[in-house]
């Protein structure tokens, strides 16, 4: 078995069922290649997950090969490789399909990170987002997460984002977590 931070090669089903076991089990996010070893952008997109596997600890890359496994990559509806899928506590979370360097990492930054603030909130405190999309393209978000100590104090940090849009119109719409 490959040591932390390295991806996981699944070579048969009980390896992925122990590998899916344990993310479910701790929680993790994980990442499954669905490969192909003799096809070109799969050759050439798995240095590039190598790397995000080193760079982010908290989440499980694994590799399936779609031969090697087809009965897995059926049942995850794969038909088409690479096709990357995101999984917390085994539902698919999101996908990405191509060789797409720029798009897995920063889906993999996003669920990382939000992975991140639930871990947080449930040792700190709530967690509120609100987002406001302008049109199509141009989305903001905000966050804060307040906590409480013995003093009646609190503390928020906002964070926020947003792309600008040429359109003039905007459809603003909220949502609140706790």
């Amino acid at each position: 078995m490959a040591e932390e931070n390295q991806v996981i090669d699944c070579h048969n089903t009980e390896a992925w069922e122990e590998q899916l076991h344990k993310g479910n089990e701790n929680k993790k996010l994980l990442v499954v290649d669905f490969t192909a070893w003799f096809y070109g952008p799969c050759q050439l997109i798995a240095p590039f997950l190598a790397e995000l596997a080193k760079k982010n600890p908290k989440v499980t890359f694994l590799k399936v090969d779609v031969d090697e496994l087809k009965t897995i990559s059926e049942k995850w509806g794969v038909d088409a490789v690479p096709t990357f899928l995101f999984l917390k506590e085994g539902k698919v979370v999101d996908k990405v399909v191509g060789a797409k360097k720029d798009e897995l990492r920063t889906k993999v930054e996003k669920h990382a990170a939000a992975a991140s603030r639930i871990d947080d909130t449930s040792s700190t405190g709530a967690t509120a987002i609100a987002t406001a999309t302008a049109s199509d393209s141009a989305t903001a978000t905000a966050t804060a997460t307040a906590t409480s100590t013995a003093t009646p104090t609190a503390t928020a940090t906002p964070t926020a984002t947003a792309t600008p849009t040429a359109s003039p119109t905007a459809s603003p719409t909220a949502t609140a977590t706790a």
